[in-house]
């Protein structure tokens, strides 16, 4: 293994995305990963979206650089089996109902008893406490409840959800680096330690200030399309060739670059121009001129002027969009990886790059249960120990 997290060990007993996919991140650094699944029921993640020649393709990205494990929790051999597997690691990532663990007897009671250097993520809808702690939950019930849902759509429209994990993404974004945090502190002191995610709270961290300008305000935001309540003009507008354009005017100065580059440099002259929020309550105006002349030019006409203009513009992708992009490709945002089931594929590169100890895809997802064998002969378990375990269903 290499990258900054090289020798860190951690358990992935989470199923479908923000357990498994905080426990990517860490893997795509460098950390040792094993993924825990049952013995006949593998992370339901592996069957969810696409999939060719059987072979889930989600699964190859949010799999890569896990080696796969299978147990049976429940069974008092994958018990005790997941006790000595955990022992010697240093996080643990699970998103079982409170007290699942528990009656298993793997609480963090007992976990953190045989290995008090440990930091076990919990990552679960609703937390570990409170009257909702016991429900079944995913992250588009935190889409809802956090009011990301409410402020998403059109005016007259309804409440909208996106089409993607969202609040498990940033729930395992969240979880990656709680746990951190907690190594930190762990490195410090030697004291492990229990992180208690709740996927209704990152989401709504990100909202903005919600609360406080409720609390100071009674302000409750509306829905407002692709526009902003914070500033104008802000949009998606279709350029005469049928493409779309995103255009952000989020500081003052690219505001005015915008307004003199479409011809309307009177509108900068306007009282009301002169902040982001009275402009957002002028936006059919801005719309109406910005939109008006980008509808009568091509896309790339339109980016040109904009890029000469110092203005902020972006064109509107689908996926083919993203693979063809000078930028991402400068980048190698998208990397081709080598399967053994599907030969190669492209998935998303790591998150960041360090210039020191860059992160890595070393593999694509694996088959369930590939690695069980390996692993547990490296907790100490003899070929005819794994043999009986396998024969009476514990692993």
């Amino acid at each position: 293994m290499t990258g900054p997290l090289a020798g860190l060990r951690v358990v992935d007993a989470a199923t479908l995305f923000a357990g498994p996919l905080a426990a990517t991140y860490l893997g795509d650094f460098g950390a040792e990963v094993v993924k825990v699944e049952h013995p006949r029921r593998p992370d339901a993640a592996r069957g969810h979206g696409q999939v060719k020649d059987g072979q889930g393709l989600w699964w190859k990205t949010l799999g890569r650089n896990k080696r796969t494990l299978t147990l049976d929790l429940k069974h008092p051999d994958g018990t005790a089996t997941m006790r000595r597997l955990v022992a010697g690691a240093d996080v643990l990532i699970e998103n079982f109902r409170p007290g699942t663990l528990e009656r298993w007897g793997l609480g963090p009671d007992v976990l953190l008893a045989d290995n008090p250097g440990l930091v076990m993520a919990r990552v679960t809808a609703f937390g570990q406490d409170g009257p909702y702690a016991g429900r079944p939950g995913f992250g588009s019930l935190a889409e809802a409840m956090s009011g990301f849902a409410a402020v998403t759509g059109e005016p007259d429209g309804p409440p909208t959800l996106p089409p993607f994990g969202l609040a498990d993404g940033i729930a395992a974004l969240a979880t990656a680096y709680a746990v951190m945090a907690a190594l930190r502190h762990r490195d410090a002191t030697g004291e492990g330690q229990v992180v208690d995610l709740a996927i209704i709270e990152p989401i709504l961290m990100m909202l903005g200030a919600p609360l406080t300008a409720y609390d100071q305000l009674g302000y409750v935001q509306p829905r407002t399309g692709n526009r902003s309540v914070n500033n104008a003009p802000r949009n998606v507008y279709r350029t005469r060739d049928g493409e779309w354009v995103a255009v952000s005017t989020s500081s003052q100065s690219i505001a005015e670059r915008v307004v003199r580059m479409v011809g309307r440099p009177d509108l900068a002259e306007e009282p009301w121009f002169a902040g982001g929020g009275s402009r957002a309550e002028h936006a059919d105006e801005l719309d109406a001129a910005v939109g008006g002349w980008i509808a009568e030019r091509d896309r790339a006409e339109v980016l040109a002027a904009f890029e000469a203009a110092e203005a902020a513009v972006s064109p509107v992708y689908d996926v083919r969009g993203v693979l063809e992009d000078p930028q991402y490709r400068a980048r190698g945002t998208a990397l081709t990886v080598d399967d053994p089931d599907l030969g190669s594929l492209v998935m998303q590169n790591v998150l960041f790059r360090l210039s020191q100890t860059p992160g890595e895809v070393r593999w694509s997802g694996r088959g369930h249960g590939a690695d069980t064998d390996e692993v547990l002969a490296e907790l100490g378990l003899p070929a005819d120990e794994i043999a009986r375990l396998r024969a009476e269903g514990a692993v």
